[in-house]
């Protein structure tokens, strides 16, 4: 059964976010979860699966169109988040059972899967038990791949909005995802405030409040070097160097332990496919054009 109709705001704003774009809806049941997906392109499968953010996939809408020229784009929305209906828990090994189906349900062979923010941390655990679902993994942004704390910061920004949802909340925790806010808001202001009102409106949802709180004490926690090297796929990293949620530096630790490469868009921080498009997509294209080789011990 699917969830409940969203209010008219919520659906404007994502149809702002959307605008110009050509996707198909489609809302589906999987694993008993009411899943609202974003379906568009020809060529490969490739997976967009956002990270911990309360709007899900709409907010990958600045880098769609040119990567609809090449792939299949599969955008789920995770349950709990956009316009997903929620999961009783989402746990990793609730999330492993939900993205398999998803994966058998919307691609016809194993699909590229770029993984963003806690979403990465959790693709990593998927990976290590679900190889064989995957062609290619992109890391991306992704805290649980090494020895991570959360920066005081980010705590700080993250609990005021969490307790709070409201816009001035919602832009400390912007000016702090992001390296400049400001000019990234003028490349499209009507796109970034629908983007900044509507994730705003579902962080009010005691749903979502709650997956996030899931997804934050399952995403931050590092998944053990020994299980990394089991996996088996092409593995790489996309990173923003000014990155102050996960830092670089987490990444070229791991790039240096397992031997993914790493691949970093300059001119931003924790979300490159919005703050630097152009750049994230060279860099994208770069990691899925040149594969890892299997991870190193």
């Amino acid at each position: 059964m699917m969830g409940a109709a969203t209010p008219p705001a919520e659906d404007a704003w994502r149809a702002r976010l959307l605008q110009g774009l050509h996707l198909e809806l489609r809302r589906l049941d999987v694993d008993g979860i009411a899943t609202t997906v974003l379906e568009g392109g020809d060529g490969p499968s490739l997976v967009l699966l956002h990270g911990g953010i309360e709007c899900g996939g709409v907010y990958w809408a600045p880098v769609v169109a040119a990567l609809a020229e090449r792939h299949h784009l599969v955008m789920p929305d995770v349950p709990g988040l956009g316009a997903s209906g929620p999961a009783p828990r989402l746990d990793p090994d609730a999330f492993d059972r939900w993205f398999a189906e998803l994966l058998r349900l919307m691609c016809p062979a194993a699909p590229i899967v770029v993984a963003h923010s806690l979403l990465g941390s959790f693709a990593v655990r998927f990976a290590v038990r679900h190889r064989a679902l995957l062609q290619q993994l992109v890391v991306y942004a992704a805290p649980g791949v090494g020895p991570y704390r959360m920066p005081m910061g980010l705590r700080v920004v993250a609990v005021r909005f969490a307790v709070r949802p409201t816009a001035r909340n919602a832009e400390r925790f912007e000016r702090f995802a992001l390296l400049d806010l400001d000019a990234t808001r003028r490349r499209d202001p009507e796109w970034y405030d629908a983007f900044s009102a509507y994730t705003t409106a579902r962080a009010k949802d005691r749903h979502a409040k709650a997956t996030m709180r899931q997804l934050i004490r399952a995403g931050t926690k590092q998944v053990p070097d020994a299980e990394l090297r089991t996996i088996d796929v092409p593995t790489a990293l996309l990173w923003g160097r000014d990155d102050r949620m996960a830092p670089l530096q987490l990444a070229e630790g791991v790039a240096t332990r397992l031997g993914w490469p790493l691949y970093v868009v300059d001119g931003a921080a924790h979300v490159p496919h919005i703050e630097q498009p152009g750049s994230f997509l060279s860099a994208l294209s770069d990691a899925t054009r040149r594969p890892s080789t299997r991870s190193t011990s």
